[in-house]
């Protein structure tokens, strides 16, 4: 299948297809004795991931876990569906996202409120698992994969309160999520996602440096793919926050609204993206993956609690 890709040690990158684009969202598939799926993708993804799933071999009752890093649609819209079709797997996530997964109304309620309409072609609706399917991690876990490999969760909030990173004890991959920031392979870019209400500088930059202490081998990221080189996009990913948010609070400190704001930001960091000058569809999907106006919300919505 051309949405499955091959990274070594056992590890497939499957393009969930999210909303129709490529190259938006990935889930991994870690083929060992005791097969996990690291991120689902969105709800309509999920029959995209199943068929990927099964032309690696991998049946129905073969998956033992699916892991996501954190519980926004992106990544675990798809947990009710891919649950449904894998009976036998056992849902891992953090504590603190760990009720929402089975009770997905205020979840899909608030995430109605931002995205209208867009909800549905976006992401569908998240279904609910059974309680006694979920476990909860806390600040620290394992995943079994079998035949002595594991899968180490790390709590890493910043970006989102119930998020995670997981590094595989056998391949040194760290699946980062949303807590380094989002990736584009074409370009090389690099940009923060720090939406509301739950972005923390402090706490994200802790986050990232909590990543590079794990000394990993690579980042695999959600959106989108695999990056060798470890160390500088770490520092990147601290970097491009530090501007975002010195940007924003000049912006707030001037008295603009959002929109100005949002105008204002995404001016002044426009030249560090080459998907930016590159062709309209790669500047529409760097927008969908890491949007300066939800961004620069999430850095008012912490600006406004901490200084009031």
């Amino acid at each position: 299948m051309d949405n499955i890709t091959a990274l070594g040690g056992d590890v497939y990158e499957i393009d969930t297809r999210m909303a129709g684009f490529s190259g938006i969202t990935a889930g991994y598939l870690i083929l060992g004795d005791r097969p996990c799926l690291v991120e689902t993708g969105t709800s309509t993804s999920a029959p995209v991931v199943r068929d990927a799933l099964t032309s690696l071999g991998v049946g129905p009752d073969d998956l033992a876990t699916v892991v996501v890093t954190h519980i926004h649609l992106d990544h675990a819209g798809g947990v009710g569906d891919i649950a449904a079709f894998y009976p036998q797997a056992e849902i891992v996530v953090h504590e603190k996202g760990a009720r929402h997964l089975a009770d997905p109304s205020r979840l899909m309620a608030s995430a109605r409120m931002v995205w209208g309409d867009k909800l549905d072609t976006l992401f569908g609706e998240l279904s609910p698992t059974e309680a006694s399917r979920i476990r909860a991690l806390g600040d620290t876990g394992a995943v079994d994969l079998g035949n002595g490999r594991t899968l180490s969760s790390h709590y890493s909030p910043g970006h989102a309160k119930h998020h995670v990173g997981l590094i595989d004890s056998a391949t040194g991959d760290l699946y980062v999520g949303d807590a380094a920031g989002v990736y584009l392979p074409q370009t090389g870019d690099l940009r923060p996602a720090t939406p509301p209400p739950d972005f923390d500088l402090r706490t994200a930059l802790d986050s990232i440096g909590l990543f590079e202490a794990l000394g990993p081998r690579r980042l695999l990221f959600s959106h989108y793919g695999p990056v060798t080189d470890v160390e500088a996009t770490l520092e990147r990913s601290a970097e491009e926050l530090r501007i975002w948010v010195d940007l924003t609070r000049q912006a707030r400190s001037e008295g603009m609204d959002l929109d100005h704001a949002v105008a204002m930001v995404r001016e002044r960091t426009r030249e560090r993206y080459a998907a930016l000058k590159a062709d309209e569809a790669t500047a529409e999907q760097f927008e969908l993956l890491s949007g300066a106006p939800s961004n620069v919300a999430g850095i008012l919505h912490w600006l406004d609690r901490v200084q009031p």
